[in-house]
């Protein structure tokens, strides 16, 4: 029996869509219910009767997903960068904002800011908002999807990106622009999943057309994003502005909280570090702790 290799694209329930080195795309099953597979996955199929079966997942780069105490989400693998959209008529969750980016720093991957809708009023103050993000070393793009995406077409082409944000923000605006024949390429996957039974999966993957390649995760819009699989030692470093300053406490231990002689609280003191930074990592370490166990407390 041949094995083919192949790119999952899209995922509802157990049901994987897979296109194929070929082109094709297949549905297909797991084979035992032990693996976790995500868009963006190279896999192993076998031919079964109406489509394949998935006998084996590739070694990952990445593994991007979202977790607490209850259950986890994977969102995508084998990304190399995650792109948040924000814009000026909704409101924008900061807290949401960092999350997602720590979540980046965690699994390796760039983190480059959207800014949308930059034709709207209020645009102004959402530039200035998102100012202290571009001086830690985040880039910051700006477009009007409505009208063009070409600022961002620079940054995901060759790159494998997920775009993530909360509803409203513009991101099927944005992918539409960026991905032309989006719509064609959902119906080509419900297809192959079985017509009805696939209109939209919570994430799908579409191939980017420019010359380096690359393609693009489109995620759900999102309200919540828990990191309670974060590695405790390593947390403080997904805090760029933090990682300087890590080992120069006074306490090798220091939790950054109310031990004396901490450097990062004493940044916090002089306007190096945002307050509300220092407060996420203290907030990102109590759910880590609680999702992982008494253990770690």
């Amino acid at each position: 029996m041949s094995v083919l290799g192949g790119l999952v694209v899209a995922a509802f329930r157990r049901h994987y869509a897979v296109r194929l080195d070929d082109g094709e795309i297949v549905d297909c099953v797991l084979k035992g219910r032990k693996a976790v597979i995500a868009c963006g996955d190279r896999v192993q199929v076998t031919r079964i009767a109406g489509g394949g079966a998935i006998s084996s997942v590739d070694p990952r780069s990445t593994l991007l997903y979202r977790s607490d105490a209850f259950r986890e989400k994977v969102v995508a693998a084998n990304v190399t960068q995650i792109v948040g959209v924000v814009a000026p008529d909704i409101a924008v969750d900061e807290g949401l904002l960092n999350r997602w980016m720590v979540a980046s720093e965690l699994v390796g991957c760039r983190f480059v800011i959207c800014a949308n809708k930059a034709d709207l009023p209020g645009f102004d103050a959402l530039r200035k908002r998102l100012a202290p993000y571009h001086a830690m070393g985040y880039p910051v793009v700006e477009c009007a999807a409505k009208r063009s995406a070409e600022p961002l077409r620079a940054i995901v082409d060759g790159e494998r990106s997920v775009l993530i944000g909360q509803s409203g923000m513009g991101k099927s605006t944005i992918l539409n622009a960026l991905v032309p024949d989006a719509g064609a390429r959902v119906g080509e996957v419900s297809a192959a999943l079985g017509g009805g039974r696939h209109t939209t999966s919570e994430t799908t993957l579409y191939a980017l057309a420019g010359p380096r390649g690359g393609w693009l995760v489109d995620s759900p819009g999102m309200k919540v994003f828990g990191i309670g699989h974060a590695d405790l030692e390593r947390l403080p470093e997904a805090f760029v502005e933090m990682r300087p300053l890590i080992g120069h406490c006074r306490f090798r231990d220091c939790r950054h909280d109310r031990e004396p002689g901490c450097a990062i609280r004493a940044a916090v003191e002089d306007g190096r570090i945002a307050p509300q930074r220092l407060s996420l990592l203290h907030a990102l370490r109590a759910e880590a702790e609680s999702a992982q166990g008494p253990s770690w407390a």
